[in-house]
């Protein structure tokens, strides 16, 4: 196997979990690449496997590497999209956080973990992405979100005017903090906390959530994901926040920015017992009832 390792903030607690993961796969005889900054920081105090190999970006990243394993959070499962891209590598995700709604293999579990992957023994849970296209550049190196794409009001200025149209059709102009476009995936994230719905991953839509909206008569709506969401923003405010996941960028009036399906999709790895059903139950207390 050729397993490619990618951490972006490492706490010296998290030692053990790396040198469980090197000791099973130095088992397993696989073939290592580690991202750069992860090698300066686990070089004094966890010994290196043998013979491995460094990856700085997305260019580095080979291809034909079997498994990608990002050791983190969430936050972190959404830097290692960035670094899979079209590639179609497998993200398996381990959970060195605290929610772990997405990297949900746990520490203690990362030798049934890899000897799962060893044995081709677990699920492809296949995901969509969102694109983001723009008549000015923004977000050209990796225009592509796993989680959602936001336009919000920068620091404390007035509201937002975001006017939003489906296909060229126009749907309304919402006054509001802002406004987040999601996936499925993250329909449990920011999206959630706006007061959106859950909505399945295998389910073919986005949704559009207003932040802290002004109009009292606007909420959540789903649409296909095959729909073009695009918009046009205005306010008091000379210029706006936009966030692609983790990924901020700061923009104007002069900014039209459409939003549809990417043309490639981003895959999970599902170990057994793992699914969408008890992520929630156990991760967001769904159904957490004292007559239960």
């Amino acid at each position: 196997m050729l397993i490619a390792i990618y951490n972006r903030v490492f706490e010296i607690d998290d030692v053990p979990a790396f040198e469980k993961l090197f000791e099973e796969l130095k088992k397993r005889d696989a073939k290592i690449i580690l991202f750069h900054n992860l090698v300066h920081q686990l070089r004094n105090v966890v010994p290196l496997p043998d013979g491995y190999k460094i990856f700085h970006d997305d260019k580095d990243l080979p291809a034909e590497t079997d498994f990608i394993i990002s050791m983190g959070g969430d936050g972190t499962i959404l830097d290692t999209v960035c670094f899979v891209g079209n590639k179609n590598i497998p993200i398996l995700g381990i959970n060195l956080g605290n929610l772990g709604f997405l990297a949900g293999t746990a520490t203690s579990e990362i030798e049934y973990a890899i000897d799962c992957l060893e044995k081709d023994k677990f699920t492809k849970d296949v995901r969509s992405l969102l694109h983001c296209d723009s008549n000015k550049p923004i977000f050209d190196k990796n225009p592509f979100a796993l989680n959602d794409f936001s336009i919000q009001r920068k620091d404390s200025s007035a509201l937002v005017k975001i006017h939003t149209y489906l296909n060229g059709e126009f749907l309304c102009t919402y006054w509001a903090d802002g406004l987040i476009v999601s996936t499925p995936t993250g329909s449990t994230g920011y999206s959630l906390s706006c007061g959106g719905p859950i909505i399945a991953p295998q389910a073919d839509s986005f949704m559009i959530t207003p932040v802290a909206p002004h109009n009292l008569n606007v909420r959540p709506i789903i649409i296909p994901n095959d729909t073009i969401v695009s918009f046009e923003v205005e306010g008091r405010a000379k210029e706006y926040l936009c966030t692609l996941d983790a990924r901020t960028a700061i923009i104007d009036s002069t900014f039209s920015i459409g939003i549809r399906k990417e043309n490639f999709n981003i895959t999970l790895v599902r170990l057994e017992g793992q699914n969408f059903l008890t992520t929630i139950r156990n991760k967001l207390y769904w159904g957490l009832d004292r007559r239960n």
